[in-house]
């Protein structure tokens, strides 16, 4: 599969980018939609989106090179080659999120209705923005003898060095798009959730999965026993568990509220 979708003139537009930009458009959108209900206006939204997109990019891009630096280091021309693939949804999270702390604390938004908002749309974009990684042959897993239970157009893309190669881009894809389902199905039920449960949830979701998923892959950075972004999972799982636990011992008020 060509990862260039067209040409414009001299410029070439890949499927990476055009999958990355769909999954933005739909999460700002989303994010638009709910901000009135938690006080908040798209000025608000897109305000954020204009600083913690570029930051958000240059975040994940940086995660990558730092952890294949043995790579980069020897290639340095390809450092800011992003158009190629190579970047690290981690360390989107990590730039996107201390943007989020900062805007939210200069807007004085509250820092948990602004998570609540966003992390739907930025599941849903992962879940989109994984099939950049399908068009671009890389994020995959180990060697296996046959791929027949997918579509033959996956099977074509993922076979890959002579082998069918374990499809975990689109297991992450399906994992962020079954949690999307589920958190937009749950997230209005009167009180359900309580605030910042939205965002924990993703959290939770998100980092077990991923931890399993990461697991199936071969091209990950070892740390110890696990791998860099399994331990990122953990933390991640973590987190979001002693957040909600902490939320509702003190009392946080409902996510939704029926007015």
């Amino acid at each position: 599969m060509n990862p260039i979708a067209f040409q414009l003139g001299p410029f070439s537009i890949r499927w990476y980018a055009i999958c990355i930009v769909t999954g933005m458009i739909l999460a700002i959108w989303l994010a638009m939609r709910e901000a009135p209900r938690k006080g908040l206006t798209s000025d608000d939204i897109l305000d954020f989106i204009l600083i913690a997109f570029p930051v958000a990019i240059v975040g994940a891009r940086l995660y990558y090179v730092v952890f294949n630096w043995d790579y980069y280091a020897k290639n340095p021309g390809e450092i800011l080659a992003i158009w190629q693939g190579g970047i690290a949804i981690y360390g989107a999270l990590l730039a996107g999120a201390l943007c989020l702390l900062l805007f939210s604390y200069r807007r004085q938004l509250n820092t948990y209705d602004f998570l609540d908002i966003a992390a739907p749309g930025v599941m849903l974009a992962q879940a989109i923005g994984r099939w950049g990684n399908f068009v671009n042959q890389e994020a995959y897993g180990r060697a296996i003898k046959s791929l027949n239970y997918l579509p033959d157009f996956i099977q074509k893309q993922m076979y890959i060095d002579g082998s069918y190669r374990v499809p975990t881009f689109l297991y992450e894809s399906l994992w962020n798009l079954l949690g999307f389902i589920i958190i937009m199905s749950l997230r209005h039920r009167p009180k359900l959730l309580r605030r910042g449960e939205v965002a924990w949830f993703y959290f939770i979701w998100y980092g077990c999965g991923r931890f399993v998923i990461e697991g199936m892959r071969t091209d990950s950075l070892m740390l110890g026993s696990l791998r860099v972004s399994q331990w990122l999972s953990i933390i991640l799982v973590v987190v979001g568990v002693a957040m909600s636990v902490y939320g509702r011992q003190n009392g946080e008020q409902p996510f939704y509220q029926e007015k």
